[in-house]
């Protein structure tokens, strides 16, 4: 199953109220690039779209799958089953047989992985590291807001009497590297269709924006985006 995850981030944005119930587009295209260009700034990723490979710390060596896995550590062994070949194919990963070990392979990044790679860990209640790696690339370039509208739910995402302004947005993504396009079918098959963005093609986005009682504006909008197998 594909799965998206949005990372959220809830920024306080001034500028962009005109009047009650006017807004500056200009300010919201302003307010929307600095958050991309932010993102890659703070976590030095290479761009805001990133392929999950699993839970993993390079230099990877295959673990086979046991009976006393949990649901998770089996989950995360099939991911990388299917993430590291791949990677391993279009030459961000090397892959080397284990001598005398059937079906098992070592892995380490190239030159190329190192440039593109994204590490961060998370950490368990019971204090265990969980070492995650993607590989980003692409950043965004907001074209033009084409549209802002408003609405109020009596229980929005607070969970209580809420204002969001969604924001409609044209964006282009820049410095697509060649391993992206070159291997794009492939990555469509693990990922999804939307897992590649190409060059020179405009593309549809909506942000979302939360009013705050003082009447301030809250930007709740995915920064970058990390797909999964």
């Amino acid at each position: 199953m594909k799965k998206n995850i949005q990372l959220i981030t809830a920024i306080f944005v001034t500028s962009l109220l005109l009047g009650c119930d006017n807004y500056n587009k200009e300010e919201f295209k302003k307010s929307a690039q600095n958050m991309y260009d932010g993102v890659q700034t703070n976590l030095k990723i290479k761009g805001n779209f990133c392929f999950y490979l699993g839970s993993v710390k390079f230099p990877y060596t295959d673990i086979p799958l046991s009976n006393e896995d949990s649901k998770w550590e089996r989950s995360n062994k099939e991911d990388l089953a299917k993430t590291l070949p791949l990677f391993a194919e279009i030459g961000l990963l090397t892959r080397q047989p284990v001598e005398n070990e059937e079906r098992l392979y070592h892995y380490d990044l190239t030159e190329l992985g190192q440039e593109y790679l994204y590490s961060f860990f998370n950490k368990t209640p019971s204090g265990y590291t969980i070492y995650n790696n993607a590989f980003c690339y692409g950043p965004i370039k907001v074209i033009k807001v084409t549209d802002v509208s408003e609405k109020t739910y009596e229980r929005g995402l607070s969970g209580y009497n809420e204002t969001q302004i969604s924001v409609d947005i044209d964006y282009q993504v820049v410095n697509t590297p060649e391993w992206v396009i070159n291997n794009q079918d492939k990555l469509k098959v693990l990922y999804g269709a939307s897992s590649v963005r190409l060059p020179d093609v405009t593309y549809p986005h909506t942000l979302l924006y939360i009013k705050g009682k003082d009447g301030k504006l809250y930007q709740k909008s995915s920064s970058y985006f990390l797909k999964k197998p």
